[in-house]
């Protein structure tokens, strides 16, 4: 092919060194010493982990997915021309901007910049335009109210969940008294399933600082605080790099570029309570105080953090701002709907065939995101419901997938935006227990602070439980939902406000699977352990013995290689789900 060295590109995310990123970046400095290594954050293609691209001297691009040890010599055979291309793990080749089909329908704004450079470099991200925005704002004395405007006609909305208008919080804050001001980036991204934060922090920190630059400016803060989870040590490990790297460039801390302007950041690590990304929260946690929301008014925009006017910005918000200073708020208001303008960024988890991160414009279905960009389903199985918003959100049947992905229409649908979580169910999902779990969740989480959502929360669950376990009535389904309104209504915070979601949109859409374990004591899923039975089919049965071995209370007999005399005791089976598993002849009956 050529002479000169290679350039090997290691996606080194969270995903990409979970799936063993580290040794596939060893084993190729190993086997090419000369070659330039480069590590980058992930571009969002989770279901292809490890990615891997190879740039030969040539400047041929070919990126690779589901890279391990074994394969990279096959690999590279090819780029030494002495072996044939490995298309089965191919995914693009000829050009470095990413074409593959998952990327294709996407616009990415927010995410312009993960999987495409180093996020422990500031060169890279300079080169890429990066701080331009800020730079512009102060070299040609753009205003703090021009920026807010410009933010408003982008028409930009809070994506960490409620969709509030940013330049109407930022205005907010301009004009409450006080020179002392604060600007938090909230990075407590606690959805389960979630992980759209995370992997901006990991990415392309210094967008996000340069965001959270803007946003001080416009509003008139000095000091500035990064509250990321501390689950999140790549995010926090490289978020500190950028702070560090932009404080010594002069782009952070006292007169930013001899301007006058002045702004630094300090990250707080947080402990993992989901209640903490509630703002007020959130701003107590900092305080040293106990997270725990608190009522309003007055808001954080007047009366924030230590008393002072606060603005708090999710991860995502941030990461659009220097964008939209760039291009201008009227190009990025041009994409999107009118209720909702620009992009959002989304997590696709569970039965999807392409998991992982994607970024499309306001307005794209549901099922164009599931189907166009997901692949459909992982499993043979239809998908039957998407939890969309996380723990707090609310799960949609098959046939509103062809809601647009706005403000107003997730809203009708007793969903919501949040910030971002899709998990994808199929046919095998009992829609009682999905409730159960994500109610479950809120309900650990609650701080306990307000009646309805302590209490209530628990009782919620316990009845749930009833249910998925036959021994529910049809009036405690009444009872469910009438506690579930009450919750609702009668909460002080979001967490507890939106706790009852996924329970009142299963027993809107999903209400014939409650009752059928109710009248019935049958689950339609196969899945509540209380109301099915696993039981051996002796003619599909080879007497393998898989399920024997597989048992974990030895409930299963029969001979070796007698179909026929293979059977599973019902007093001692304990509805695992282990036999089924094991079988690798689809043998064994679950109802």
């Amino acid at each position: 092919m050529s002479a000169q060295p290679m350039t090997i590109i290691v996606g080194e995310g969270t995903c990409g060194i979970a799936a063993g990123a580290k040794d596939v970046y060893k084993t190729f400095r190993e086997l090419l010493p000369d070659a330039r290594m480069k590590t980058v954050g992930c571009v969002g293609m989770c279901h292809q982990e490890v990615m891997v691209e190879i740039i030969d001297g040539s400047g041929g691009a070919f990126l690779y997915g589901k890279v391990d040890r074994k394969n990279i010599p096959s690999i590279l055979e090819y780029h030494a021309g002495t072996g044939d291309i490995r298309s089965d793990h191919l995914i693009r080749s000829g050009s470095r901007t990413n074409g593959s089909d998952y990327l294709s329908r996407q616009t990415r704004i927010a995410l312009r910049n993960v999987g495409l450079l180093d996020p422990a470099s500031l060169d890279e991200f300079r080169m890429r335009g990066g701080y331009r925005a800020i730079e512009k704002i102060l070299s040609e004395g753009i205003t703090p109210d021009q920026v807010i405007e410009e933010v408003r006609t982008a028409g930009i909305r809070g994506r960490g969940g409620a969709g509030f208008p940013t330049s109407v919080k930022w205005t907010f804050a301009r004009n409450a008294e006080g020179n002392e001001k604060y600007l938090i980036c909230n990075g407590d991204e606690g959805d389960p399933g979630a992980f759209m934060d995370r992997s901006l922090l990991e990415g392309d920190p210094h967008n996000v600082l340069e965001g959270m630059l803007i946003a001080a400016y416009a509003i008139g803060a000095s000091k500035g605080y990064a509250y990321i989870r501390a689950e999140y040590p790549l995010a926090v490990r490289h978020f500190g790099s950028a702070i560090r790297d932009a404080r010594s460039a002069g782009l952070l801390g006292s007169d930013i570029l001899g301007s006058g302007f002045s702004f630094d950041v300090t990250i707080k690590q947080g402990a993992g309570a989901f209640v903490c990304g509630e703002e007020t929260a959130l701003i107590a946690s900092i305080e040293g105080q106990r997270g725990m929301p608190r009522i309003r008014p007055p808001f954080p925009a007047v009366k924030g953090l230590y008393g002072k006017p606060t603005i708090i910005n999710n991860v995502e918000t941030l990461a659009n701002l220097g964008w939209i200073i760039e291009n201008g708020g009227q190009a990025y208001a041009a994409i999107g709907t009118d209720d909702s303008k620009g992009t959002k960024v989304f997590a696709l988890a569970g039965a999807i065939k392409r998991g992982g991160l994607v970024e499309v414009p306001m307005g794209m279905t549901v099922r164009e995101v599931l189907y166009d960009i997901g692949g459909g389903s992982s499993t043979e199985r239809s998908i039957k419901a998407v939890q969309l918003g996380g723990p707090s959100g609310g799960c949609i049947p098959e046939s509103l997938f062809d809601t647009p992905i706005e403000y107003a229409a997730l809203n009708a649908t007793g969903a919501i935006m949040g910030s971002g979580g899709m998990v994808v169910m199929d046919e095998k999902s009992c829609m009682v227990d999905i409730a159960r779990y994500f109610l479950e969740f809120t309900q650990i989480e609650s701080c306990g602070k307000c009646t309805f959502c302590r209490v209530g929360t628990v009782r919620m669950k316990e009845l749930l439980t009833s249910i998925s376990e036959g021994e529910g009535t049809m009036e405690d389904i009444d009872t469910l939902e009438e506690l579930a309104h009450q919750v609702r209504t009668s909460s002080l915070c979001g967490l507890g406000q939106t706790a009852p979601n996924p329970v009142l949109t299963t027993l809107r859409y999903f209400r014939d699977e409650y009752v059928a374990h109710v009248e019935e004591k049958r689950c339609p899923a196969g899945v509540c352990k209380g109301l099915i039975t696993h039981t051996i089919m002796t003619d599909a049965c080879t007497g393998c013995s898989l399920c024997e071995r597989y048992c974990p209370v030895d409930a299963i007999t029969g001979v070796r290689k007698k179909p026929e005399t293979w059977v599973i005791d019902h007093d001692l089976c304990i509805n695992c789900g282990m036999c089924v598993e094991a079988c690798n002849s689809d043998a064994i009956r679950v109802e």
